[in-house]
């Protein structure tokens, strides 16, 4: 009785690097069939498919999306470039992006600028250098540079979490004015008349324009403009939070009532006021933004402004698809201002303001 025939591994090439020819020389076909085997299987008998995906398998090859792109004249790779990745909102907006460009069989590299403009301009060079499909950005820098320079490379792109008029780009955003106007309104309403926004840069369009929501609220209740007090940091972040918060425990007069200008440092404020035995709501009560998940799950629920996340992502995306699309000489550049909504929990749930 012959002894059965024992397969082998095909010999990696010399070189270390698995290319189709050597796909092709070792299954015994032509290089046209490995990549029918790997583009058009169906072109493909069954038997020859089983023997070529065997010797890739075996041989460890992958295809260079590189060489594919340049055959198809198109990258299946979209570049997405966030504020703040350590934000849960950014990351809930990146998964909605994610999704529906997965859908549409592209894939996504998403990138965080921490706000670093250098970091911001070195992350474009880099969706240059592999000629992606396109962009979502929400830019660090708002100067227009970012727009510009995109612009310049010839790179589709939609602008995330900011604005831009329809004649420049693509853009999908949150009515931010709206959002500061009603969560100030919120705590006037509830009787308050000495408030305090914390809020990050204000170079960011973001935080200007909810302060200047909060501003509209307060004029309309008729109040002075310093019924409202502005402390500023230099970042977004729980730790800015906490700084600002301890800052507002040593003003002279100390507000009732805080809007801050995202959920995470309104945790940091929360944290250094429970830390100075100060009661949240009744001695100060407290709206933050975004409602992002740990909002409703803080040692007090936080009031917070619900911005869609998921459904700005989905939304940009859908955007550049359309713009880089087969039939994207029809696409219409399209500015899309999406609403917020206020979510009232229990940090903000007190209509008697104590003053300190």
């Amino acid at each position: 009785m012959p002894a059965p025939t024992r397969r082998t591994t095909p010999p990696a090439p010399a070189t270390g690097r698995v290319g189709i020819k050597d796909v092709a020389r070792h299954a015994g076909v032509s290089v046209g069939t490995v990549s029918n085997v790997i583009n058009n299987p169906e072109m493909v008998s069954e038997e020859t498919r089983l023997r070529v995906r065997t010797v890739i398998e075996q041989l460890g090859y992958v295809r260079s999306e590189f060489a594919r792109q340049l055959r198809a004249g198109r990258s299946r790779l979209v570049g997405m470039l966030v504020l703040d990745l350590a934000n849960p909102f950014f990351a809930e907006v990146a998964k909605g992006a994610e999704r529906t460009l997965r859908d549409a069989d592209l894939g996504v590299m998403v990138c965080n600028s921490a706000g670093s403009t250098t970091e911001e301009t070195e992350y474009l060079s880099l969706f240059a250098e592999q000629r992606i499909r396109g962009v979502l950005v929400t830019p660090a820098d708002s100067s227009g540079r970012t727009v510009e320079a995109l612009r310049a490379k010839g790179i589709p792109f939609v602008l995330v979490d900011r604005s831009l008029p329809a004649e420049e780009g693509c853009s999908v955003s949150v009515d931010d004015v709206r959002g500061g106007t009603m969560a100030t309104a919120h705590l006037l309403n509830a009787g308050h008349r000495h408030l305090a926004f914390v809020g990050g840069p204000t170079r960011l369009p973001q935080v200007r324009d909810r302060l200047g929501g909060a501003r509209t609220a307060v004029a309309d209740a008729g109040l002075q403009p310093d019924a409202l007090v502005h402390i500023t940091s230099d970042h977004l972040d729980v730790a800015s939070g906490r700084d600002a918060g301890a800052r507002l425990l040593g003003l002279a007069s100390r507000p009732t009532a805080v809007f801050c200008a995202n959920d995470l440092m309104a945790l940091g404020v929360l944290q250094a006021l429970y830390g100075a035995g100060v009661r949240v709501p009744d001695d100060i009560a407290m709206v933050g933004y975004d409602d992002i998940e740990f909002a409703a799950a803080a040692a007090v629920p936080l009031t917070s402004v619900r911005q869609p996340a998921a459904l700005i992502g989905r939304t940009a995306a859908e955007l550049l698809l359309e713009e880089t699309s087969d039939d994207a000489d029809g696409h219409r550049h399209r500015r899309i201002v999406l609403q917020p909504e206020l979510v009232v929990r229990e940090s903000s749930n007190t209509r008697v303001p104590r003053t300190g």
